[in-house]
């Protein structure tokens, strides 16, 4: 968005005069996160998220970058390479580790900015392209993860690769022809590792180059806010540095934190002991589970177990994508002009459910899959799929939003107001 009120960059040195004249980068990076990009004045930590994310790739990229250089992707000594990292190459472990858990943390950091854009309306016009970008990425994330996890060859990754690409035969006509050109053979093996391996490898710089058009996509309409109201004057908004510099530094101070405790204390916290054991085709785990953020998918995949016009398998496969697909489509299921729940009641209370329902998911997705956790996942996976084909229009028409504020400076003015208020009487 092109504000009237902006700074403009304007370099003082020589040497910055001709770089700009040259390659004007500088003034980019003054206009992206610099005092040349107002934002709303009223963003809270949730906003701190995107900023999270891509300080998450970057460890990503780095650490991964460094244990390409020692990873071996052969199936007769990937197990082993991987066990060198950790004994043999200087720092190995504490690379091994941070990339292992950045993918967590990663995960986590993107599910809680899709949580935010959800409860925030972020998807809603104007901001359509830029959700639809974030989705993009969110899919690239998920199958790079699954690749990364088959890397260490133990017993997991193999098994976890076998049953996760046999679904794929479930497709009519093209299905075993897709798994097979997937593994490079009838199973995983070399082949699937190489495959995996050089995706695992580029996917990470196809995401960061998503990302750069995320962000200016973002910059077009400028950033959303709690309210969900537009900027209107300049008193909405306050340069994007130094205030919100110093807000997401605090942010990647916290992270840094949850990070380093999470390598240095539990770094296997989040992994499953299996994957310790080298990969044996003969031998099947009692009980194969995907990592923890596949869970909720994994869950929707086994909610099929009867077959109904197509096989069960497939219907499974469909839902699993078709649970993430409609993400796509969420800026036109919901057609209420109000973006932000906190003047939606009725949409607060169902996202509230929503939350509820994918943690369920998430439990039944690691479960045994005995009689009562198959019936909570196919309660949980209808929930699902009926939030947003069904609730989310029906409230979008029949809800009565709250009041909202004039603009976003009217929306602080009152909330200092009713913080005074509070102050005075409880001193009183």
């Amino acid at each position: 968005m092109s504000f009237p009120w902006a700074k403009h960059y304007e370099p003082k040195v020589p040497l910055m005069r001709w770089l700009d004249e040259k390659l004007p980068l500088p003034r980019l990076v003054y206009n992206a996160i610099g005092a040349g990009y107002p934002v709303p004045r009223n963003l809270n930590y949730f906003w701190n998220f995107g900023v999270l994310a891509g300080m998450a790739l970057v460890i990503q990229i780095v650490t991964g970058v460094v244990l390409a250089m020692h990873y071996a992707a052969n199936g007769g000594v990937a197990f082993g390479s991987v066990e060198s990292i950790m004994r043999d190459v200087n720092a190995g472990w504490f690379l091994r580790y941070a990339h292992a858990n950045g993918a967590s943390m990663f995960l986590a950091v993107v599910y809680i900015h899709i949580g935010r854009g959800l409860y925030y309306g972020s998807y809603k016009a104007p901001r359509e392209m830029v959700w639809l970008l974030g989705v993009v990425i969110f899919l690239l994330m998920m199958a790079t993860a699954f690749m990364g996890y088959v890397l260490p060859w133990g017993q997991m990754s193999f098994w976890g690769a076998q049953v996760i690409t046999g679904f794929f035969s479930a497709i009519p006509v093209v299905g075993d022809t897709v798994r097979i050109w997937l593994l490079g053979g009838f199973a995983p093996d070399n082949a699937a590792l190489n495959r995996f391996f050089s995706l695992h490898y580029l996917l990470p710089f196809v995401i960061a180059g998503v990302i750069i058009l995320h962000i200016w996509a973002l910059h077009i309409p400028g950033s959303s806010n709690p309210t969900g109201v537009e900027v209107k004057s300049e008193q909405d908004t306050v340069p994007f540095h130094p205030y919100y510099t110093a807000k997401d530094g605090v942010g990647v101070g916290v992270f840094l934190l949850v990070f380093a405790c999470l390598m240095f204390f539990a770094p296997n916290l989040l992994g499953h002991p299996d994957n310790y054991i080298e990969a044996n085709p003969l031998s099947t785990p009692a009980h194969i589970v995907p990592e923890w953020y596949f869970l909720p998918f994994y869950a929707i995949l086994k909610s099929f177990t009867a077959d109904f016009f197509l096989p069960a398998k497939l219907w499974g496969v469909l839902a699993m994508f078709g649970s993430i697909l409609l993400l796509f489509f969420l800026p036109w299921l919901d057609s209420s002009p109000v973006r932000s729940a906190n003047f939606r009641p009725k949409l607060r209370i169902f996202l509230g459910i929503l939350l509820l329902d994918v943690l369920l998911l998430g439990y039944v997705g690691g479960a045994e899959a005995n009689a009562r956790n198959v019936i909570l996942g196919q309660i949980a996976t209808a929930y699902y799929f009926a939030h947003f084909l069904i609730i989310l229009p029906w409230v979008a028409r029949s809800e009565r939003p709250r009041p909202m504020p004039n603009s976003i400076m009217e929306a602080v003015l009152n909330k200092q107001e009713g913080t005074s208020i509070t102050h005075s009487a409880a001193t009183a």
